[in-house]
């Protein structure tokens, strides 16, 4: 018969959840990363087809993808610091959740101001990446680190490829509504079964939101941090400037293609998903700084490519080839010297996720000024101008 003693250190000894082998694991979570950074660039392919249904021009419907984006830029900033306090678990079942409900009212909008609500929600909840990268890379072997963050990023690029490549597909098929459904639909599946595998426990005592008061302080004590936010600001500028605008490149008089076939330019993302699991293993064996250094010079090369790509085609080729794995070989470093610079891995993550996705957008601001003012060099210009400031803001020691 068991003692007193016994029977009360079994009632409170703690459950222990079984956790899956750490390439299963792993697994889960780029795959999870992959459906949900989808929901965020849904819109984009579908606004023809949304507009002919609510019967209005596409150009009258374009401010719905923004709207997406400003979504996720303010769900960047309330949830993802929530990673360093809050119950994993609960968080990401909670938000798969909302971003489920809110993709599916999406799906049932009745006009553009009932869809740009919904996906605003949508995006907004479906940050759960950005609370997963820093649970990975505080499980990896330190040896390992950055390949085990570079297959999350390789899943988020695959997402976002999928979006405006297979979702503009699937629109043409079934309707852009059930485009919709179908991510309401994988988004539950996979944000609950990736939330039945994460440790089940509130990491740190405090106020709920005190990562998002921390944010400055925590910017300005790491200088390795800072330095990541910058550089990346600059790389992910010149690429959005340059990839936003190609779309007026080659449906305009220089080449005169369709819509449709302008989109599959889209595929040469795909070029980030081989490319990460390389600048992963080229992080741990050189360190971040060699291999950020090495981006910025390949995205050097490739923008006088662009430049001439304004009259040659298979220079576009290259230089798309080339500014995706400078983008995402940049990415894989500075997220993984973000990850470690500080004790407050998802506190740091959100301040270079949210310095990268500004200096997207005002990038992408420009570079649509400069080419209804100078035309594809002016593009061309913007971009140039943001990796010189991203590498001369960061190259002198503070």
């Amino acid at each position: 018969m068991p003692s007193a003693t016994t029977t009360t250190a079994r009632a409170t000894a703690p459950v222990q959840t079984r956790e899956p082998a750490p390439g299963l694991f792993l697994t889960l979570i780029a795959v999870c990363s992959a459906v949900t950074a989808a929901n965020i660039y849904l819109a984009a392919p579908l606004l023809p087809l949304m507009a002919r249904d609510f019967g209005s021009a596409p150009s009258a419907l374009a401010w719905i993808a923004s709207v997406a984006q400003l979504g996720y830029a303010v769900g960047l900033l309330f949830f993802a610091p929530l990673g360093d306090s809050a119950n994993r678990r609960r968080l990401v079942a909670g938000l798969t959740l909302v971003t489920a409900l809110a993709l599916s009212a999406s799906a049932a909008a009745p006009g553009a101001a009932a869809l740009a609500a919904a996906m605003f929600v949508a995006s907004a909840a479906t940050v759960i990446p950005q609370l997963l990268v820093p649970l990975v890379a505080e499980r990896a072997p330190a040896e390992r680190r950055a390949r085990h963050v570079a297959a999350v990023i390789a899943g988020l690029f695959t997402g976002i490829v999928g979006a405006r490549v297979l979702g503009g597909l699937a629109g043409q098929a079934f309707g852009w509504r059930w485009v919709f459904a179908g991510a309401a639909v994988l988004t539950l599946a996979l944000g609950l079964a990736t939330a039945a595998v994460l440790p089940s426990r509130r990491r740190r005592e405090g106020p709920l939101f005190a990562g998002l008061v921390a944010l400055p302080s925590v910017l300005r004590s790491s200088p390795e941090l800072w330095r990541a936010c910058v550089r990346q600001a600059g790389m992910f500028g010149a690429w959005s400037a340059l990839w936003t605008s190609l779309a007026l490149l080659l449906t305009g008089p220089e080449y005169g293609l369709s819509t449709a076939t302008a989109g599959l330019f889209g595929l040469f993302g795909l070029t980030a998903s081989a490319v990460a699991p390389l600048a992963g293993g080229l992080v741990d064996r050189f360190g971040a700084a060699r291999v950020v250094r090495s981006a910025y010079l390949i995205a050097a090369v490739s923008v006088p490519l662009f430049w001439l790509g304004g009259q040659v085609l298979w220079a576009l080729f290259a230089a798309a080839i080339a500014v995706h794995a400078a983008l995402v070989a940049s990415h894989v470093a500075n997220q993984t010297l973000a990850l470690t610079a500080t004790s407050t891995p998802a506190t740091a993550n959100t301040a270079y996720v949210v310095a990268g996705f500004a200096g997207g957008a005002a990038a992408s601001a420009l570079a649509g000024a400069a080419f209804g003012h100078f035309g594809w060099g002016g593009v061309c210009g913007v971009a140039g101008v943001w990796l010189v400031l991203g590498w001369g803001l960061t190259s002198v020691r503070r």
